[in-house]
């Protein structure tokens, strides 16, 4: 066989040997690049997936731009009645705030919502004076100091009534001392029709009631 013969011979093996490699290639490269499309979309550092994006629907108001909620300590209201107002009215009442709101329906309900507070004070500071009951209940049912008092009960409390929503939230401001009493520091009180000559410190006189220390 002559040189150029074999030349031309091992020329067309290699030609062949290349198209083939070149083949196998182009399918290998095919394979990764659907692979690399089947994956999760990865950021342009590569090390984690790239952020989704919810749609509008889904997106929640900024923490910042949220209304306050009505039990957040840092709410400012401009009045007692906003204050009111803006208590949440629990589902259930336990022993202590309910036998204080009793008090503040029973014995204030047509006063004022500062009447009403005041009212409230001096129970919350009784129980806390270590001169009568150490608590609301105890301070409430105590023998010969609410004339509502029955027995060691309350009488039947219209609880759909606007008076006894507002007694538990004046119940509710008064135990978290969110709103100054024009009573504070009262530990006694009575209604102007009657004049007991207590001969003790009066503080403040509101609506029917006067206050003293």
């Amino acid at each position: 066989m002559s040189f150029r013969l074999k030349a031309a011979i091992l020329a067309a093996f290699a030609f062949s040997t290349a198209a083939a490699v070149s083949a196998s290639d182009i399918s290998i490269a095919g394979e990764s690049i659907a692979s690399v499309a089947s994956l999760p979309q990865m950021s342009s550092a590569g090390a984690q997936p790239a952020v989704v994006f919810a749609a509008p629907r889904e997106i929640t108001q900024p923490l910042a731009s949220r209304p306050k909620a009505d039990t957040d300590s840092d709410f400012s209201a401009d009045s007692l009645a906003a204050l009111v107002d803006a208590q949440g009215a629990p589902e259930e009442l336990d022993g202590d705030m309910q036998c204080l709101a009793g008090a503040v329906y029973f014995e204030s309900k047509g006063e004022s919502l500062e009447g009403q507070l005041a009212v409230a004070r001096v129970i919350i500071n009784r129980a806390k004076s270590g001169r009568f009951a150490d608590s609301l209940c105890g301070v409430i049912y105590q023998p010969s100091q609410f004339s509502f008092v029955r027995g060691h009960s309350m009488p039947p409390i219209r609880l759909n009534s606007r008076s006894w929503r507002q007694a538990v939230a004046i119940a509710q401001i008064a135990m978290n001392d969110s709103w100054d009493s024009q009573a504070e520091g009262a530990l006694f009180f009575h209604a102007r029709r009657v004049s007991p000559g207590w001969g003790k410190a009066k503080l403040a006189s509101i609506d029917n009631h006067i206050f003293y220390r």
